[in-house]
């Protein structure tokens, strides 16, 4: 399966109401749909639907259309109707002049600082009228089902551009690890070697004043060089460490919805990295360990955005 962002835009429009039969079972509207639908990323899946009075009772049939393709994800279904009748003037009917003209005498009665409707308000309001009767909804839902799959397409280029960086980040953690793998037997020689002459330098102090025995010294020189060996060694953390980027891998080869257990393994890859850094007794671990952290960063922004 892809990988899918949670960022993406689509748009989509009808034409001309007129032109096909589903205008014959509204014949009263005439006009353009338009319908744009964004997602950006979030932990859930949040929809927002930003619809026109005559379009609101489709409200759920959009909200099923759209829960049925994503999972996550921050998104806003905007859509609005541009009136085309007549090249968008309306002769307002007799009844609609007496409704309005009904409609404000009541309005001026409470209210009778109100403004009288103008010439602009009534043809305004006339081709309102005449846009808002029929049944929207087929337009409605095909139009927005088109720009949905505008929206997948979106979604999924950009998320196979995610799982490309998340796979050079991948590699460039696993040359970190190889190089930290050499480091920690040398650390191990390097103590065990300075413990040793401190031991024989032990050996030599005792023996000329009689003091401490040299069985003494040695064994207090065997148990700091073990202590050391134990809190140097991090070979149980880049074994983590490999077993978390393996999983990242078949995690971007096996696509869907990922980005939840991909965000679970950064986190792991960045406590490894953390006590990859505590317990670093060399310049060149630290560096190492530092440039581990500077990438599962990198990796976290670009996860947060994978559905």
């Amino acid at each position: 399966m892809p990988v899918y962002s949670m960022t993406g835009y689509a748009s989509g429009q009808n034409g001309s109401a007129g032109s096909h039969s589903e205008a014959e079972a509204r014949p009263a509207a005439a006009g353009r749909l338009g319908v744009e639908i964004r997602s950006v990323n979030s932990r859930f899946l949040d929809l927002t639907f930003k619809l026109p009075e005559e379009l609101r009772q489709h409200e759920t049939a959009l909200r099923e259309l759209l829960t049925g393709k994503l999972k996550r994800g921050k998104v806003e279904v905007r859509a609005a109707i541009e009136n085309t009748a007549q090249a968008g003037v309306v002769e307002p009917s007799v009844k609609l002049l007496q409704r309005l003209n009904g409609v404000q005498d009541s309005i001026k009665a409470w209210l009778p600082s109100a403004r009288d409707l103008s010439v602009a308000d009534v043809l305004r309001l006339a081709g309102g009228d005449s846009a808002a009767r029929g049944d929207w909804g087929p337009d409605l839902l095909d139009v927005a089902g088109k720009a949905l799959e505008g929206l997948m397409s979106a979604r999924q280029r950009e998320g196979a551009r995610l799982a490309k960086m998340l796979e050079a980040h991948l590699g460039q953690l696993r040359t970190l690890v190889l190089q930290a793998g050499p480091l920690v037997p040398q650390l191990v020689e390097q103590q065990r070697t300075r413990f040793l002459e401190r031991w024989q330098e032990a050996m030599g102090l005792t023996a000329g004043t009689g003091g401490t025995l040299p069985e003494a010294a040695q064994d207090r020189a065997l148990t700091e060089a073990t202590a050391f060996a134990i809190r140097i060694d991090v070979a149980e953390e880049l074994t983590r460490l490999n077993s978390h980027l393996d999983e990242i891998e078949r995690l971007l080869k096996k696509g869907g919805e990922i980005g939840k257990r991909l965000d679970f393994l950064i986190q792991e890859l960045h406590r490894e990295a953390n006590t990859l850094g505590s317990k670093s007794a060399a310049l060149e671990l630290t560096r190492i360990g530092v440039d581990m952290k500077v990438l599962i960063e990198q990796m976290r922004e670009q996860v947060q955005n994978i559905e």
